[in-house]
């Protein structure tokens, strides 16, 4: 079933309606041409979602009359941050879409001193909000609760700020050793812990910078024996960690 997200100011539980409003307009009435009486889900973006049937559709929104309300538990018990070396070409929007799918509580798109891809800040707020915009269709798919935030594009110095505030700071390296001190490292991660994650762009990152993150507060650990992409080194850490914490 089509899944949507409306702010809480939508939502009059007590009228049993939401208010549809904005693209999603003319997504549900001109592109899937949905009809009064069929039903939809629809989420608050803050854990509750709504089974609905609309009401009525004009011009500038859709009704949508609640039929039950439900807390499901799709997301996990960890807040994780991706940042993510900006990389070449549409890489990072296949990142990003498998990365929400994937559970990521926040995409953060940082500048390394490999990054081939410079964006000025026009150029940076076009990309940003593209990339949003597949967070979001993500996130409608995979059944989220919540809409991953993309964060506006950081240096690389702004990101260890912002990544030294989270409970675990992770950075897979390849010239990282021991698989055993990885899987300890995991394993010792809690539900509620915010955790970050730091891939580097295609070449990695240079030494100073693996220097730099460690004096932060970042924990090397390994992903294996090959050297794996920068569009797979996120999605392969982030698949460990779900698998982890959804174990039970």
């Amino acid at each position: 079933m089509l899944r949507f997200f409306v702010e809480p100011h939508q939502i009059e539980e007590e009228k049993h309606c939401i208010h549809i409003m904005g693209s999603d307009v003319n997504h549900i009435k001109n592109v899937l041409r949905m009809k009064e009486g069929e039903e939809l889900w629809v989420s608050d973006g803050a854990g509750k979602e709504y089974h609905c049937i609309i009401e009525d559709c004009t011009e500038d929104e859709v009704l949508a009359h609640i039929l039950y309300v439900q807390e499901p538990d799709y997301e996990l018990p960890c807040r994780i941050y991706l940042f993510q070396g900006l990389p070449k070409g549409d890489k990072m929007e296949l990142i990003i879409q498998k990365a929400v799918e994937l559970g990521v509580y926040q995409v953060i798109p940082m500048e390394t001193k490999r990054c081939v891809v410079k964006l000025d800040a026009k150029k940076a707020e076009k990309k940003v909000s593209r990339w949003q915009q597949i967070a979001e269709s993500a996130a409608k798919q995979s059944k989220r609760m919540l809409i991953p935030g993309v964060h506006p594009v950081m240096s690389y110095r702004e990101a260890l700020s912002y990544a030294a505030e989270l409970d675990v700071f992770l950075l897979p390296y390849e010239l990282a050793k021991g698989m055993k001190d990885t899987r300890e490292i995991l394993h010792s991660i809690v539900p509620g812990q915010s955790v970050g994650i730091f891939i580097g762009p295609e070449g990695g990152f240079e030494e100073a910078e693996v220097e730099s993150a460690v004096l932060a507060g970042a924990k090397p650990i390994t992903l294996g024996r090959r050297i794996l992409r920068t569009e797979t080194a996120g999605l392969a850490i982030l698949s460990v960690l779900m698998f982890q914490l959804e174990g039970e």
